[in-house]
């Protein structure tokens, strides 16, 4: 298995995509919204995807956070709320926005596993900070460590009660940032002990499933690297002072924040201890690139996929109608 998690070009798997994906045999995949038409399609095409690699638990990914993000989009689904509604109901009810938050994940949840999706690139335990750049905003839990770590263990709750694995992003804090990483490389000069309020919400669900790095430089880790090609952050603070040990991937490596080729971006990120690469965007070349140049994955890593997955073997349970019906209730406090 190459550690690689690997986006698709269109709808339907081409016969290229067929060969490499068999050949390469990736850790997983991720989808968008050019890989979307409807219900039957969106089974259709993860089911193609189970069948090419005979794995019931393969992991396939898709960014559904609710308001701004969201790939699956009305009118063939519903729109869902975003995560920073939740964070203004707790200033009305704490425990109201625990459960709004976790009825609300286990909806997405129940309606991702409909379509054959088993893992969401949900929650953000980034703390927001009033200077840092809007990317985060309303997508983030709030500004409080505490209340993003409570809300953030509830959405984890309820994406698993609905059979989908969730991610905690982005790891070790991306509230900090002035500029998008998505554009260009942000640089975080924040001090250690200043930092330790970006680390909070992570320690506090180091037993999540699965994590994501940020392509941030912290320089009072390593002034030299961002996070995701770190060794130094990745190993001290992710692994270390986190203490996390679920499947950790890199935030997309086609984000301009890294710099290299495809393939270099990929392999940089998981010689630096991250347990895979996240590459989005479906481009073929860059693909046969990245699986060439990458190696196996580690039993470590493999075993960390394995156990993250075996989280949600037991299949999705609720009733959508009535966990959209109580959401909406408990917000309306707000």
């Amino acid at each position: 298995m190459k550690p690689v998690i690997f986006g698709l070009a269109g709808d339907t798997l081409t016969a290229d995509e067929r060969a490499l994906f068999t050949d390469a045999h990736a850790a997983g995949y991720i989808l968008f919204k050019r890989n979307i038409v409807d219900r039957a399609q969106l089974r259709a095409l993860t089911d193609s995807l189970r069948d090419l690699h005979g794995r019931a638990d393969l992991p396939i990914l898709i960014d559904q956070e609710g308001g701004r993000v969201a790939r699956m989009q009305p009118p063939e689904w519903p729109a869902f709320p975003p995560q920073g509604r939740f964070d203004a109901l707790y200033d009305v009810s704490p425990l109201a926005a625990i459960e709004a938050a976790r009825v609300n994940a286990q909806a997405i949840a129940l309606m991702l596993a409909e379509c054959g999706i088993t893992v969401d690139a949900l929650p953000l335990l980034d703390v927001r900070r009033p200077e840092g750049s809007p990317v985060i905003g309303d997508r983030g839990l709030g500004a409080e460590p505490m209340r993003v770590a409570a809300l953030g263990r509830a959405v984890i709750d309820g994406l698993r009660r609905g059979g989908v694995v969730g991610i905690v992003k982005h790891m070790p804090g991306h509230g900090r940032a002035l500029v998008d990483s998505h554009l260009t490389l942000p640089v975080v000069d924040a001090p250690e002990d200043a930092l330790a309020e970006d680390l909070a919400p992570f320690a506090r669900l180091a037993d999540a499933p699965m994590g994501m790095t940020a392509h941030v430089v912290y320089t009072a880790w390593d002034a030299e690297r961002c996070a995701t090609v770190s060794p130094t952050v990745i190993g001290d603070v992710i692994r270390g002072r986190i203490g996390f040990d679920g499947f950790l991937m890199s935030d997309d490596i086609d984000m301009k924040a890294l710099a290299g080729t495809p393939a270099q971006k990929a392999c940089a990120a998981v010689a630096a201890g991250c347990d895979v690469a996240l590459d989005c965007w479906g481009r073929f070349d860059e693909m046969v690139a990245i699986a060439e140049a990458l190696p196996e994955m580690a039993d470590e890593s493999a075993a960390r996929l394995a156990r993250a997955m075996a989280t949600v073997a037991g299949g999705a349970a609720g009733d959508f109608a009535a966990l959209v019906a109580k959401r909406d209730a408990l917000l309306a406090a707000a």
